[in-house]
């Protein structure tokens, strides 16, 4: 019976822990977005009001006073552009340094990851330059390459150990019946490290959607995306709270909805290889 008890208790406190983590990580979205619907006057009230009138003014009007709605195009542009060049070419150099041995192979692997040690402000200036010689600021393709600089050695590490994974002699038996390695890469790996892919996929997305630094300094007006945009709501004439929280409920949405949608493959993505 102690033993039961004993069990019990201990799952109980474990529940209680997982419940107050869980709290902890909700509490800011859920103030973001019960601040999103609150009027000025609610917003700004000390102490903060839980109960109060909800209002949709907020949403509606930062679609009819500023250009959000060009800010959240060009998020999904960049993002997107971004995560499947990302994928495309990751996977070739992944599937490459985890199938072929040749030497320098681990210095290469090594060199790659390399890349993304660096501090991202360290590379700003010749990056903008770069960019301004190109003709390429303020468009969305200069964050799709700058992105997929920093965003493409991650993706390569990552899809190189899923590729590792995948046993060599179902490709091997596939060559012996005439496929190419093309093929096999194609018709074989890709799809068994399919998890792995999307797993990439959805890191890939979420960092280039709330990536900052780089869309500051390489955009001005017209490729301007949301995290910068909604620092915008930030004037001389003080912080716009209710037009800050609605446009960051909004742009936790693609996130989320991308998230649960490929949350099957995301979990077996991360714990693929972690067991036999």
């Amino acid at each position: 019976m102690n033993e039961v008890v004993r069990a019990k208790v201990k799952k109980i406190i474990f529940l209680l822990i997982a419940a107050v983590i869980f709290g902890v990580i909700l509490f800011p979205p859920v103030v973001l977005f019960l601040t999103s619907i609150k009027t000025e006057l609610d917003a700004l009230s000390f102490p903060p009001k839980w109960i109060f009138k909800p209002t949709l003014e907020n949403y509606t009007e930062i679609f009819e006073f500023s250009p959000f709605a060009r800010y959240l195009l060009n998020s999904f542009i960049v993002a997107s552009l971004n995560t499947g060049v990302v994928l495309v070419l990751g996977s070739f150099a992944a599937y490459s340094l985890a199938r072929f041995r040749f030497k320098g192979a681990d210095d290469i692997a090594f060199w790659i990851l390399s890349v993304r040690m660096m501090p991202p402000v360290a590379a700003i200036i010749p990056i903008y330059i770069i960019m301004r010689n190109l003709r390429l600021l303020d468009t969305p393709w200069s964050l799709v390459i700058t992105y997929l600089t920093f965003n493409l050695p991650f993706a390569v590490w990552m899809m190189r150990s899923f590729f590792r994974e995948i046993p060599r002699e179902i490709e091997e038996s596939a060559l012996v019946d005439g496929c190419s390695i093309f093929r096999s890469f194609r018709s074989i790996a890709l799809p068994l490290a399919a998890p792995g892919l999307a797993a990439t996929g959805i890191l890939t997305f979420i960092f280039s959607w709330n990536e900052f630094l780089f869309a500051l300094i390489l955009t001005g007006s017209k490729a301007v995306t949301l995290p910068v945009g909604i620092t915008g709501y930030m004037k001389e004439t003080g912080i716009n709270w209710g037009y800050m929280t609605a446009g960051g409920a909004l742009a936790l949405i693609p996130v989320i909805v991308f998230t649960i949608l490929a949350q099957k493959h995301l979990v077996k993505g991360l714990t693929m290889g972690a067991l036999k």
